[in-house]
Formats: structure tokens, sequence, C-alpha cells
């Protein structure tokens, strides 16, 4: 509790420190609300819970997740961009950035990815104070990230026809009544799973940013340790951006629930349960391993392969290809963005 009020002092006591910090937790706020959808929207739209039941449930299970997995995610975040070019200039650039793009999708009904507009809004922002591309990014990790904007929903459509399709055949015989009733059930249990998975790998995105932010301002004696990516984080960091996102989630994203939940295929509650519990594996291995995947991306990619056990005209391919199309563009256009406000932040302190 010391350390936290100590470092809280030093914060408060640099106003443009403050600043960034406050609007690193109001994005860690809109990640939640902007990704409430995908932790509810399958138990809402199976109507086994209301809405506000379910992001009361939800928020909840984002905060436990400060008990589990560690922050091998919030490390990765935080070494995105090579120690040299972390300022507090490109990490309140990059965090505008996500902010703006994340309130672009949310406003047209698009489960765009939090965790890639915040990341390409801290490379776009730290390639223009570079001035350069090369050596900028962390290559590795630049590379198994995009990598898994593919891998993680397809992971995550692979689970959820292999749950659905034993699902269906171990209850063939089990009449519709009864297992809407079993599934309803266990719908608690699956959404509770997901919730968890998207808070400790989202929450853990503001954590990286937060220290990042810490080690280039009021923590510069220990930049040798964030040079090398040994990086410590503080508890009352982790307990604090788990509260936003939780705070966030019970907020709401309504717009993204009818998007994800009903427009992209019909759910049933054990196609419910499917895709949750298909998302959630996929979340906990990543989170696990250290990348820093989309939640949005792992959910979707479940309901689609759900709906598909069925037939392949269950999917509504429209809606799931404006959906692609939003993952597409979302680190390019964050990082457009960060470049664009870091710009304008260098040239304010010209004057």
């Amino acid at each position: 509790m010391s350390a936290f009020f100590a470092d809280l002092a030093h914060i408060v006591q640099n106003p443009y420190i403050a600043l960034i910090f406050f609007t690193a937790l109001v994005f860690d706020f809109i990640n939640g609300f902007h990704d409430s959808a995908n932790s509810i929207a399958t138990i809402v739209s199976t109507r086994v819970l209301r809405p506000f039941q379910a992001v009361i449930w939800a928020a909840w299970w984002n905060f436990a997740a400060v008990w589990f997995f560690g922050v091998h995610v919030a490390n990765a975040v935080a070494t995105w961009v090579h120690a040299d070019y972390v300022t507090v200039d490109v990490i309140f650039a990059g965090l505008l950035g996500a902010i703006v793009w994340d309130l672009i999708t949310w406003y047209s009904g698009l489960p765009s990815s939090s965790s890639h507009a915040l990341l390409g809004g801290f490379g776009g922002a730290a390639i223009v104070h570079a001035g350069t591309w090369n050596g900028v990014l962390q290559t590795a990790k630049v590379i198994s990230t995009v990598e898994f904007i593919v891998i993680a929903p397809m992971i995550g459509l692979a689970l959820g026809l292999l749950f659905a399709f034993t699902v269906m055949w171990t209850f063939r015989k089990a009449s519709p009544l009864k297992i809407d009733r079993w599934f309803r059930v266990a719908q608690l249990g699956s959404a509770a799973a997901y919730s968890l998975g998207h808070g400790t790998n989202d929450a853990q995105k503001t954590m990286g940013i937060i220290a990042a932010l810490l080690y280039a301002s009021i923590w510069k004696s220990q930049q040798a340790a964030f040079a090398s990516g040994n990086l410590h984080f503080p508890y009352w960091i982790v307990l604090v951006c788990n509260l936003t996102i939780g705070l966030g989630t019970m907020a709401g994203g309504w717009r993204i629930v009818k998007t994800m939940g009903m427009k992209i295929t019909k759910l049933r509650p054990y196609d419910g349960v499917c895709a949750e519990l298909a998302a959630a594996t996929s979340l906990f291995g990543a989170a696990a391993m250290g990348i820093p995947v989309s939640t949005t991306h792992t959910i979707t990619g479940a309901i689609v392969g759900v709906g598909a056990v069925h037939r392949l005209s269950a999917v509504r391919w429209g809606v799931a290809r404006r959906v692609v199309w939003a993952w597409v563009l979302t680190i390019p256009c964050s990082a457009a963005v960060a470049a664009v406000v870091y710009g304008l932040l260098a040239l304010l302190q010209r004057r």
C-alpha cells in the first residue's frame, strides 16, 4: 500500500503524467464498455439473463481476473515498442488513437478489437516519434500479434464447431425442453469463464501501458530493467485496471450486443455455452503464453463456428464480412489517428 501512495503522489505532482494516467483508465473503461457486448451477447440473446443481470455477472468476473493468470500479456504490451522510443507523448498519442477508433467502431456497432487499437496507436505514435519504421517495434511481438488476428478467430471457430457438434451428438436423444433447461444453467458458468478470460486478457493491456508510462516518467531510475524487458508490476496497477474494466462492462455497449448476439447467427442456450467455452479456452491459452489477442475476434469466431455447425446458411456472412473488415482496419487506422495526435502534440510543444 505504501508503494501505491508513493507512486500516486508522484503522479499527482505532475499534471501531464496525471492526465495520461487518467486517459489510460478512460481507455480501460471504454474497453470494458466496448467489449461488454462480447461478454454478455450470447447470454442475453439466449434470454438466460436480462441485460442488467448479465452486465453485473460479467463485470464481477472481469474483476475476478485480478487473481488469475499473472501479467504475461501486460509485459508484452509494455514492451511492444523498444524502450528507446517510449516517451510520455508517445503513450498519450497512442491512447488517444485507440480511444478514437474504439468510439468510432462502437458508434457504428462494429465489434473491433480494443487490444489491437491500443497496440496500433502505441506503435503508430512511436514510429512518428522515431521518424523511421526500422527498429522501433519489437518485431517478434508484432508478428505474433498479427498472426493471431487470423489464428484467434480460427481457434474460436474450430472449438465452437467441436463443442457444438459434441453437444449435439451427446444429447441427440434428449428432448429439446430438457436440453434448453440444462444449458440455461450451464450458460451461467460458460459466461463467467468467458468474462474471466476477457478480464485477464484486456485489463492487462492497460496495465502494460501504465507500466510503460511510469517507467518513462517516475521510474526512470529503473530504465535498465525496462529496456531488458524485466518489468515490475505493482499489485495496485493490477487491481485498479481490473476494477476499471469491470466498471466499464457494467456501463454496457448495447449497439454491439445486437451485432454479436443477434445479427451474426441465431443462438440457443447450448449454442451460447459452446461459443463461450470455446472463446474462454482460447483466451486462457493466450494469457498463459503472453499473447495479446483480441477477445472480440475470439468470441466472433466461436459464434460463427457454432452457427455453422447447423448449416452454413445459419451464419449471416454479410454481417461477418463487415466485422472482419473492422478487424483488418483497426491497427492501421488507430496508428494513423495516433500519428496525427502525436504530430499535434509536438506542434503545441514548439509554441
